[in-house]
């Protein structure tokens, strides 16, 4: 067995058995049936990595997620329902230092009970084997395993000015709130029409947009299916639909379908990069951020081959290096930047 640690923070014996079971080959699981003795447990046997629900008894996941923040700061994922006071809930509980979410179904369904099993094991392996950014006053924390670093390409951090008619901003695990901290550093005459594309379930992205659009100086709402490209307006793509282009006279509309059912992601980052090469071609700039896997890699080659611009997220700042690694390594990316720098940076280039 590991010495890795994992704590599974969680009400119902179910869903800590399910868990359990999933992750007791691979780690040391240690359990808890309320978030008070969750944080106890947490602050007794510093695990590597919790695993907590969102809605709990006696206290609450966001208070839960403060406090261990600031007694033994540990990364945590957070298991969240599909209701939209789940969603806003577990905002919430990123805002206060969770590194991302898994949503959970409580019908107990053997088929979702596989594939909330399968989902968190994979979200678990990859946050436990790449660096996790803490909160400035944290004291530095050993992670599983480091992976080696990219080799950055030369001048990775020249932001040169362009002339373009669209930014699209594509992330995953880690995403939301990389999302919310670049988004806020954007001024409100930001002059270039922005979309968001995060992999995130539907009644997650309405209230994600609505988090954004009252705390952001731009105007930030949910796509919808004829919303036009306009400065200042930030458009996020909802959960469980695709995101495409299509244009009309010299104005641009976003198109919201269902797409293949076979997709691997709603929305998918290489979908709406790919028709954003076909439509607006060389006036794009592409910014890949934290996320699990390559989405976002093959529309990104896409774009390059129409000269348009891709920038990409550096390995120290993300949760997980996998997306901006993908489009690094293939050598897409024109600059490689921290996150705290890309909004700056796209103030300058626009």
């Amino acid at each position: 067995m590991s010495s890795e640690r994992i704590l599974i923070v969680d009400d119902e014996f179910f869903f800590r058995t399910v868990l359990n079971e999933g992750l007791k080959d691979r780690y040391d699981v240690i359990e808890a049936c309320n978030c008070e003795e969750g944080v106890a447990k947490a602050v007794e046997h510093q695990p590597d990595l919790i695993i907590m629900d969102v809605e709990m008894p006696v206290m609450d996941g966001i208070t839960a997620v403060k406090q261990i923040m600031a007694e033994a700061p540990i990364p945590i994922l957070m298991l969240s329902s599909y209701t939209s006071a789940g969603a806003k809930a577990t905002l919430d509980a990123l805002s206060a230092g969770a590194v991302d979410f898994i949503p959970k179904q409580s019908d107990g369904a053997s088929q979702n009970v596989e594939r909330l099993s399968t989902m968190l094991v994979q979200k678990v392996l990859a946050v436990a084997r790449h660096p996790v950014m803490q909160p400035a006053a944290a004291p530095a924390r050993r992670t599983a395993v480091r992976a080696t670093p990219a080799r950055p390409r030369e001048s990775p951090r020249v932001v040169r000015r362009g002339n373009y008619d669209l930014v699209v901003i594509g992330a995953s695990t880690g995403g939301p709130v990389a999302i919310q901290g670049l988004v806020n550093s954007l001024p409100r005459d930001f002059s270039v029409p922005m979309v968001l594309a995060v992999h995130m379930p539907g009644n997650f992205t309405k209230a994600f947009a609505e988090r954004l659009n009252s705390m952001c100086a731009l105007n930030v709402k949910e796509a919808v299916d004829g919303d036009k490209l306009q400065p200042g307006l930030a458009l996020l793509a909802p959960g469980g639909k695709q995101l495409s282009f299509v244009r009309k006279g010299a104005d641009t509309y976003v198109c919201i379908g269902d797409g293949d059912p076979g997709a691997t992601y709603k929305p998918s980052i290489d979908i709406t990069l790919e028709s954003a090469a076909r439509v607006l071609r060389e006036s794009v700039l592409a910014v890949i951020l934290t996320g699990m896997g390559s989405d976002g890699c093959e529309g990104a080659s896409l774009l390059k081959q129409c000269n348009a611009t891709v920038w990409s997220q550096d390995e120290a700042s993300c949760v997980i290096y996998g997306m901006p690694q993908a489009v690094e390594k293939k050598g897409l990316s024109d600059v490689v930047l921290p996150l705290t720098e890309i909004g700056p940076a796209l103030v300058k280039a626009v």
